[in-house]
């Protein structure tokens, strides 16, 4: 059947206004249908709410304004009903239902990322609305940054002659740099027996400011810090003492300060839904002069644990003995970590510290993430608070729970798996232009725009294989090996260029800039391979950055999405006026992004760009010194045609860039 009833939660003129909502904004939505009908209703209803059924009321529209406001589709009658955001945050679901000669036809967002939805005679999947609190707001200074992720023990040794600091008691130092990493387990049990080192430290991120300076990073995001028996540092030993082998907490200050006089600020890992069994706290092995948990039920940390059959057998994070569960809303344990006067939080925000990000966020209580926020924001109100989330952190439930993540109340940013996962389906052939721009049409559809735009976006990170390996493991198995290189080179110079430019903030994995591969872990927390860089993803990297902070309105430019054909995406990023959608003076400039993933041909494609611009365009990656903002292209009746080389992206920007 052809489609004869119609709504695209993705364009303003069925949904009025588009996208989250802050509470008590009233809402219209619309609905086309193509043929006479008894009644249209709106189906809408809370979480674990009933359905309220409202009528709609036709709609008139003349020709000229559906055509102004871009609506497609012909003839057709329309109906629109308004209803009211609640007055607390939360999330809306709504469909539609159609009733004709007696018959009843259900409009549902079938494909479950919005836009065009789908026909069906039972309810399906539901069109969701987020409603967040409208005072809520996120540091404009973070939406213009560019982050860094380091894992300490694998970035750069600062000792002289690369002498190790307080190697751990029967663990393996490589002797190696370049060596690849490994776990050293029980082969029954499978338990790791022994923690591999490289000797990486703090001495070293500071003798490397330099370095990241020149590449244009403004953020570290570092993996844990603080004590710990292993290399990656989540079965935390101290929370108050950096690892030894990393160095201690006076350089850890000093490092801070350092950065933040070449703007650069620090952000910590929080990992709170856990500690390690060989720890302060729970002290499994005796290593420590405490009475921990684990020795005595007298222990000033016992409460912060749930045993089952005391001392051996306790809650694990995913049964994982040495990452024994804590109760983060016990009394003693929220005091220790959040609010009291020494608490982990306060110290190493005062210590230099600009941030958090929270490890394994689904974890944590919706309770004490909110408690966590409001004390870090009194420490200082321009802190960022990154939770781990894989999903679309809107609608995300755990262990049974929506969580409010985004609402207001809790984190400021959110690692952007989804981002990454469009990115690589996209350029590895498994998704189309249009599906990808479905994906990131829903994210933009269901994040508040503050959310949107502090994203954390990440192409790759230590849980995931390196970005460069999928890409050259996409390929077919057939290619010579040199073929395979050179391609995967030019799709992830493609992605960087992409995420350099999206709404967002673009976090590099430490060695993806410089051609670092490896699969799953450990081989993706490899050695950042000094000396033997690839020269040309780094340069690319640093001209890409370049091009990001030199231009506001690839920061917190407006976006609009498109596609053509099957490889073909893009998006036009706009500033107008001289001021951003959070309120700040920023330089009047457009901006046009197109993407072709295909290997061997280039793309030719028209966009629209008359609402814009009309005129001339410079080519921003085709610069050179005697044209420098770049050759020229030009419109013609107000549309921009253009050809895109193969596995490459063009950035166009009009003529008002100064």
């Amino acid at each position: 059947m052809l489609e004869w009833i119609i709504h695209d939660s993705h364009h303003p003129i069925f949904r009025e206004p588009f996208g989250s909502v802050p509470c008590g904004t009233a809402i219209t939505l619309r609905l086309q249908v193509k043929q006479p009908i008894d009644s249209a209703s709106l189906l809408l209803h809370q979480d674990g709410q009933p359905v309220d059924e409202i009528v709609m009321k036709p709609a008139a529209f003349l020709p000229e304004e559906l055509e102004n406001r871009g609506a497609k589709g012909g003839s057709g009658e329309w109906y629109e009903a308004v209803v009211l955001a609640p007055q607390t945050s939360m999330l809306l679901w709504y469909s539609f239902i159609v009733r004709k000669g007696g018959d009843s036809f259900y409009y549902s967002n079938v494909t479950g990322k919005g836009g065009h939805g789908g026909i069906s005679g039972l309810p399906l999947s539901d069109y969701q609305i987020t409603v967040y609190r409208g005072e809520a707001r996120t540091p404009n200074w973070f939406k213009d940054s560019v982050m860094y992720q380091i894992f300490v023990d694998r970035f750069y040794n600062g000792n002289p002659g690369g002498k190790v600091s307080h190697p751990k008691k029967g663990s393996v130092l490589h002797a190696h740099w370049d060596d690849d990493p490994l776990y050293i387990r029980n082969p029954e049990t499978r338990e790791v027996i022994c923690w591999d080192f490289f000797g990486g430290n703090l001495a070293g991120v500071k003798k490397k400011l330099k370095y990241l300076k020149e590449l244009g990073v403004t953020v570290i995001y570092f993996n844990p810090l603080f004590e710990s028996p292993s290399n990656h540092k989540y079965d935390t030993g101290d929370y108050l003492a950096i690892d030894p082998m990393f160095g201690d907490n006076e350089l850890f200050r000093e490092l801070c300060e350092k950065a933040e006089k070449m703007g650069i600020s620090v952000i910590l890992d929080g990992v709170f839904s856990h500690t390690g069994s060989d720890s302060v706290y729970f002290n499994k092995k005796g290593t420590y002069p405490s009475v921990g948990a684990y020795q005595s039920k007298e222990s000033p940390y016992y409460s912060w644990y749930l045993f089952t059959r005391y001392p051996d057998s306790y809650e694990c994070w995913w049964d994982i003995h040495i990452l024994p569960n804590v109760n983060e809303m016990e009394p003693g344990y929220l005091d220790f970590i959040v609010t009291g006067h020494n608490s982990v939080l306060k110290t190493w925000q005062r210590a230099g510290a600009r941030g958090w990000r929270l490890d394994v966020a689904d974890e944590l209580p919706d309770e004490f993430i909110q408690q966590f926020r409001s004390t870090m924001k009194r420490e200082d109100p321009e802190s960022v608070l990154i939770g781990e989330v894989w999903e679309d952190a809107t609608n995300k439930i755990s262990y049974g729970r929506r969580r409010a993540y985004l609402m207001g109340d809790e984190l400021d940013s959110v690692m952007n798996y989804p981002f990454r996962s469009a990115l690589l389906d996209f350029i590895t052939g498994k998704q189309d232009a249009r599906a990808i721009c479905a994906t990131l049409m829903s994210l933009y559809e269901n994040y508040p725009p503050h959310h949107f735009y502090t994203a954390m976006n990440l192409l790759g990170s230590h849980d995931v294989t390196r970005v460069l390996t999928v890409l050259r493991d996409s390929l077919p198995p057939d290619w010579p090996v040199e073929d395979k290189i050179n391609v995967s080179i030019n799709q992830l110079k493609l992605l960087v260029l992409w995420q350099m430019t999206f709404p967002g903030v673009p976090c590099i994995y430490y060695g993806d800039e410089a051609g670092l591969e490896g699969g799953e872990d450990p081989l993706n927390r490899r050695t950042y391979p000094w000396g033997k860089e690839n020269q040309e993803l780094l340069a690319w990297y640093k001209k890409t950055i370049a091009l990001r902070h030199a231009n506001d309105v690839l920061k917190t430019g407006e976006w609009r999405s498109f596609y053509s054909g099957e490889d073909v995406y893009g998006y036009i990023r706009w500033i107008a006026e001289g001021r951003d959608r959070f309120g700040r003076e920023r330089e009047n400039n457009l901006a046009i992004l197109v993407f072709n993933r295909h290997k061997e041909a280039g793309r030719t494609v028209t966009i629209n760009v008359g609402n814009w611009h009309t005129g001339k365009f410079y080519d921003a990656l085709d610069l050179a010194e005697s044209t420098p903002m770049g050759h020229s292209v030009f419109t013609s009746n107000g549309r921009l045609t253009i050809t895109v080389p193969p596995i490459s992206g063009k950035v166009l920007f009009s003529p008002i860039r100064q």
